[in-house]
């Protein structure tokens, strides 16, 4: 763990980094106008925004020139969690936002996305006509019969199209629900089924590696098993024709239409994302028009320091809250950059070409892009001209230290390093980047405003220098209005609320040090972490075990010391059955076929059996733990599980693993 007592900094903001930073702007205001502390920095500002939450909110909406259509009676009606209310009786549009920039005349003739794939050539989209695509779009779903509410699927690759859909939809009051294409069939119904979309965009097929992958029968699958289906839109990425009944994507975004932007209530649904489905079904996770509206214009415009000028580009696909999250850089005026293809083509350092080629100034990815850079030895500085970078981001898992020095050595020493943590559950950040706070190797800069985050003991003691669970002891406007189909809300509860009642428990180690600074230690769950992309084990279960040869099976995911992650399977095979390559072969090509390549495990091991809880529960989180180097009395509650001699397998496992 960092300590507190070596306090210097990798890097620091000089003065005129902090003078011009949006959050020193937004702090002199906030304090000239709603009584925010002027003095005492960062810190400061983050106590009065956790300690007098309206307040900051209100000033947040003034300093962001929200427009509420219909104005708010109060910040918070209910601050209790969950159910807290936010701006009640306002009415906004998030897609109005978005689209603001497109009507300032000096800038709407100027890129609003850059489209690049692994050709790495980039393709603007003006602020005109992605305003113009999405007013099109938006009156042929109102013919099409979407009303506010209606879901709006879209399976699709990371592509403007995707931007264009998410919007249009957003400008009718619909529901966008996305799935990136590389995933199967039953990854995606398990997904989509419980929203029950009335349209689905979709593409014939997507480019990953150099290759082209055909998903038309795929498409014919979910077409099949969503009946609530009235239209299907198709892009042909690869070229070909639209099949029987759907709608040409050209057609539906041809017209020169003004946008209509419906003014929906603020706590009005405007995505769903989904859970990894560790337990069964993915929780589908709704978001509210308001709350993502104000939390990221919040985020981007102020820890991100993004506007007019900026460009932002994160490596993500559809399937991920990080596109949500790109997609929301719209709200600052910025210009994002969507990025179709493989993370390493045509070579490890590919995602510094696109941040050269694009003139990114903020430049996000997985710190998993990071470590397998450093292990390559690719030289990003010596290869790119990366002088337009002021911020690397990394999110998806803690950034090791070597990560932070292998960044600064290999980018640049004057490089704002921001390592963020925050979750699907919220589509934003509990901790990280502040561009007037230093950097400190391996560390989180600091909790982010208006997020009272907290590490608690399992009494709910307030822990200092200490690992203790995260925690967030106020409601966040972008915290889930309610998961879909949970209507007495049990689901929602039990997720967050559990184990400290009213406060949300969000399944992360984490310390907080006395300097204000934050580590995350990975998670205190079995949620699987792989490549930034979190992912449930059910999913891997339900395709595993469809093989005869496969009794019964266990995934698991440990981060390693060195930044790795470590994804084993353990196998308990039916009576006769041998593990051997054949059938390792196949266990790898049912999960790629079935779920997606980054769902291949890194090793595959027969086990004597798998664990239960009395009650039948497979045991994940114990077996993370014996894995880890756990003891085995720490590890679980012995008289919780049905075959305790079961668990000594997996602890000689972790004793001799190298």
């Amino acid at each position: 763990m960092p300590s507190a007592a070596n306090p210097t900094p990798l890097w620091k903001p000089d003065k005129e980094f902090v003078a011009e930073a949006q959050i020193t702007r937004f702090q002199a205001w906030a304090s000239e106008h709603y009584g925010a502390p002027a003095d005492g920095g960062y810190e400061a500002l983050h106590r009065w925004s956790v300690t007098e939450l309206d307040t900051f909110w209100k000033a947040v909406a003034d300093w962001f020139d929200i427009r509420f259509t219909t104005p708010y009676a109060r910040v918070l009606g209910n601050r209790s969690m969950p159910g807290a209310e936010w701006f009640p009786g306002a009415t906004v549009n998030y897609a109005e936002h978005a689209l603001r920039t497109a009507t300032d005349p000096e800038r709407a003739d100027t890129p609003a996305i850059l489209h690049v794939d692994e050709t790495h050539e980039p393709r603007p989209v003006t602020w005109a006509e992605l305003r113009r695509q999405v007013g099109s779009l938006a009156a042929e779903l109102r013919a099409i019969g979407v009303r506010p509410g209606d879901r709006v699927s879209g399976y699709l690759p990371n592509i403007p199209e995707a931007v264009v859909a998410l919007l249009a939809t957003a400008a009718v009051g619909g529901v966008w629900t996305s799935c990136a294409p590389d995933f199967g069939a039953r990854s995606v119904l398990d997904r989509f089924q419980q929203v029950e979309p009335v349209v689905l965009f979709t593409v014939d097929g997507y480019r990953y590696g150099g290759k082209e992958h055909d998903r038309r029968d795929t498409v014919g699958e979910l077409r099949a098993e969503l009946p609530t289906l009235r239209a299907v839109v198709h892009i042909p990425l690869l070229g070909t024709d639209a099949p029987d009944g759907a709608l040409e994507w050209s057609e539906l975004t041809s017209a020169d239409t003004e946008p209509v932007f419906e003014a929906v209530p603020f706590d009005h649904p405007l995505w769903v994302l989904y859970s990894s489905g560790t337990t069964g079904l993915p929780k589908a996770i709704v978001q509210s028009q308001g709350g993502i509206l104000i939390e990221h214009l919040k985020q981007l415009g102020l820890h991100c320091d993004l506007g007019p000028g900026d460009r932002f580009f994160w490596y993500t696909s559809t399937g991920w809250m990080m596109w949500n999250f790109l997609a929301s850089g719209l709200l600052t005026g910025t210009a994002i950059v969507v990025y179709d293809g493989s993370p390493g083509y045509p070579d490890t350092g590919a995602q510094w070409a696109v941040a050269e080629r694009t003139g990114a100034t903020l430049f996000g990815t997985s710190a998993a892009y990071v470590m397998a850079c450093r292990k390559a030895g690719v030289h990003p500085s010596r290869d790119h001209d990366l002088s337009r970078v002021k911020c690397v981001a990394t999110t998806g898992s803690p950034l090791p230290p070597d990560g932070f020095r292998w960044l600064h050595d290999e980018v640049r020493e004057d490089l704002w390093i921001a390592s963020v943590s925050g979750g699907t559950d919220v589509c934003s950040c509990f901790a990280g980047a502040v561009p007037t706070l230093p950097v400190h190797i391996g560390e989180l800069q600091a909790p982010c405003l208006g997020t009272d985050l907290q590490s608690w003991d399992p009494q709910g003691k307030p822990l200092i220098d200490e690992v203790g669970e995260l925690v967030v002891t106020n409601p966040m406007p972008s915290m889930p209005i309610r998961f879909w189909n949970d209507p007495d809300g049990s689901r929602y509860h039990d997720s967050y609320f559990d184990t400290y009642p009213g406060v949300w428990r969000h399944g992360d180690w984490i310390t907080l040090t006395s300097r204000g600074s934050v580590v995350i230690h990975g998670r205190s769950d079995s949620t699987l972490n792989r490549q930034g992309v979190r992912m449930g084990s059910a999913d891997i279960y339900e395709a595993v075990e469809r093989l005869p040869e496969i009794r019964e099976s266990l995934v698991i995911g440990l981060e390693q010391p060195d930044g790795g992650y470590w994804m084993p399977l353990f196998v308990h095979l039916a009576p006769g059955a041998v593990l051997d390559d054949e059938l390792r072969a196949r266990i790898k090509q049912t999960i790629r076929e079935h779920l997606s390549p980054r769902h291949i495990p890194d090793d595959i091991i027969e086990a004597p059996g798998v664990p239960h809880t009395l009650t039948g529960k497979r045991i994940e989180v114990p077996v993370k733990r014996l894995l880890q180097g756990t003891p085995l009395e720490k590890a679980v509650n012995l008289g919780s599980v049905d075959n305790v001699e079961l668990l000594r397998f997996y602890e000689d496992i972790a004793r001799n693993r190298p």
